[in-house]
């Protein structure tokens, strides 16, 4: 028998071009936009990016409104069909594990829905985890304010929606809650400026919890990664270490799912 072919050989560059063009279209205004700036997006030339686009035309992936483009029908009655979490969750899982055993902690992973809000998808635990973090995390909702992923997600709005949709006075869960929303808006533009959320006492006591953003190809946030501790085994003094690994968990996430779109 023959040696089997790699993956790399077997993934047709077509194929992986047109996807690049469907996540960049995607990261576009509803109205669409020209094959250009797509093509300029993607890092095709426009040649390629204009025959690619009308063959996803002809599919119905893609539709033209004059000379724009925009996500079409068809890939939208695929979607309706598709488990949004199944794929992603199997390939995320061990590297999620291996985060997991490293600190002996809780590690999840949590995706932003379609209501503003998030969908913790994936867990896994390391061998130290008992007691409230050692059950099934997974379809759990916690408050935005009072955890790491929900300001992570809030980080992404602007401080005049953020003022539109939050009371001034926030629920508050422990003491150290923030409750105040002007001085919730203070610590979500630091979570944008340095790329992670920490929350400490403020869900649960002695609950620290740590979160860093996952981007497409588009740079739009796709996912959120947490590694959550309780403080007397996840104490503060772990914060650089936890944060620098995280880091790279999330660029071996982004590289996993996203890597054959960031190509040229």
């Amino acid at each position: 028998m023959g040696d089997e072919p790699k993956q790399s050989e077997l993934a047709n560059k077509s194929v992986t071009k047109a996807v690049r063009l469907l996540r960049e279209l995607a990261a576009q205004p509803r109205t669409g936009t020209t094959a250009t700036t797509l093509a300029k997006a993607a890092g095709l030339s426009r040649p390629t990016a204009f025959r690619l686009l009308y063959s996803l035309e002809q599919g119905g992936l893609v539709d033209r409104i004059d000379t724009n483009y925009v996500l079409g029908w068809e890939l939208a009655r695929l979607g309706r069909h598709a488990d949004p979490y199944a794929g992603l969750v199997a390939h995320a899982k061990p590297v999620l594990q291996e985060l997991a055993d490293e600190f002996n902690e809780a590690v999840t992973l949590s995706i932003p829905n379609s209501l503003d809000g998030l969908d913790l998808v994936a867990e896994a635990v390391g061998s130290h985890v008992v007691g409230v973090l050692s059950r099934n995390m997974v379809g759990e909702r916690y408050p935005m304010h009072a955890s790491s992923t929900g300001k992570v997600l809030l980080a992404e709005r602007s401080a005049d929606a953020l003022r539109a949709t939050l009371p001034a006075k926030l629920e508050a869960f422990t003491p150290q809650t923030i409750t105040d929303r002007e001085a919730l808006l203070t610590e979500l533009q630091q979570v944008g400026e340095q790329g992670f959320a920490i929350i400490d006492n403020e869900l649960e006591p002695e609950l620290l919890s740590l979160s860093r953003p996952i981007r497409d190809s588009a740079g739009t946030l796709v996912a959120i990664l947490t590694l959550n501790g309780p403080r007397s085994r996840f104490g503060r003094a772990r914060i650089p270490e936890a944060l620098h690994q995280m880091q790279s968990t999330v660029e071996r996430l982004a590289e996993l799912l996203w890597r054959d779109a960031a190509k040229p």
